[in-house]
């Protein structure tokens, strides 16, 4: 027969093997979402707009920092690995030193910075603040978490874009970022509002 001792350590591994498959759930997930939302595109030359970024939005609001980046990590290996995960069921290594290679690479830092910077974010209980005031101030730091992604993803985009398909960074402002600004503001406020949804760091 097991000691109490045993037990408790038979319990602990059952949980830590628990939470270690919902993690994975999670991880998986996040990478096929961004896959799908890859294929939901409008062709633009030579950056097509996508709705990669929604997920990699939400990846970094709704997962740990360590999820979120692996998150994004798988999603790039799946890619280079011959599945045709990238926008236009793209695939392969060549995707990431094209036009949109600046894009995907910066995609788990982007996902790991805004869990990062959520999980800095001020305790909402304070007892001197009004719900709506609370909901305000959660609502502009996740918007503001979000928003350092999307610089990280359109400065990495954009100046890989110059450098091997372009060379010109009036054309690759104009191509990788100008054209997407107001779309992405759209994604990143409905990302945050989902966060704020179903999140309370």
């Amino acid at each position: 027969m097991m000691n109490a001792r045993q037990l408790s350590l038979r319990k602990q591994i059952a949980l830590s093997s628990e939470r270690a498959g919902v993690q994975a759930f999670w991880i998986v997930t996040f990478a096929l979402l961004t896959a799908v939302g890859a294929q939901i595109e409008i062709p633009i030359h030579p950056v097509p707009f996508t709705l990669q970024t929604f997920f990699v939005l939400l990846a970094g609001g709704l997962l740990s920092k360590r999820n979120a980046f692996l998150s994004m990590t798988l999603y790039l290996i799946l890619g280079t690995a011959g599945l045709p995960v990238f926008s236009s069921a793209g695939f392969g290594l060549s995707r990431l030193v094209g036009p949109t290679g600046g894009y995907l690479i910066s995609f788990p830092i982007a996902a790991f910075l805004i869990s990062y910077l959520l999980s800095l974010r001020p305790s909402e209980s304070d007892g001197r603040m009004s719900s709506v005031q609370t909901l305000v101030k959660g609502y502009g730091w996740t918007i503001g978490a979000m928003a350092l992604g999307l610089v990280i993803v359109f400065l990495a985009g954009t100046i890989h874009l110059n450098l091997v398909y372009m060379h010109d960074w009036g054309s690759a402002l104009r191509s990788g970022f100008l054209v997407f600004s107001l779309w992405d503001v759209l994604k990143l406020l409905a990302a945050a509002a989902i966060t704020q949804q179903f999140v309370r760091r």
